[in-house]
């Protein structure tokens, strides 16, 4: 079970480049249901969504790149780019901060993973998030590969 809490981020705080980044590449076999391909950093992945808003099943199940190179070539949606920075949040939470590449750029969107769903409902953000995108499947990454 995926947990999480997703913001729009209107301006990047100034150490952001001091943390751990992964460079993710992912497309779309799908949206409903979402099936997913993801290249991160050397790791190739594909991943099951379930519907859902802030918590939602998904399962991932490893890739060899070869594979992972046939799937992209029957994609029809927008491949995204994106720098994911991992900034501790405290002991046992780190925000995901998204900086969007290509077409999708200057997105940037923070996502916090929960342990449980009341963990995640009374998550007080940093002052430097913006808008909740929690409760709107606009910001999902699926959904911004349609555009």
């Amino acid at each position: 079970m995926e947990i999480e809490r997703k913001y729009l981020i209107d301006t990047l705080p100034e150490d952001y480049q001091d943390y751990p980044c992964r460079h993710i590449e992912q497309a779309y076999l799908n949206t409903d249901p979402v099936i997913r391909i993801r290249k991160d950093n050397n790791k190739h992945e594909l991943t099951y969504k379930s519907k859902g808003l802030m918590a939602r099943e998904e399962y991932n199940l490893p890739l060899d790149e070869a594979s992972y190179q046939y799937l992209l070539t029957t994609i029809n949606v927008t491949l995204i780019r994106k720098k994911r920075y991992m900034i501790p949040l405290n002991d046992s939470l780190t925000i995901e901060l998204d900086v969007f590449e290509d077409d999708l750029a200057p997105l940037l969107l923070a996502e916090v993973e929960f342990p449980d769903e009341a963990s995640a409902l009374s998550f007080t953000p940093p002052e430097w998030f913006g808008t909740d995108v929690t409760f709107s499947s606009e910001y999902h990454n699926s959904t911004l590969s349609l555009k």
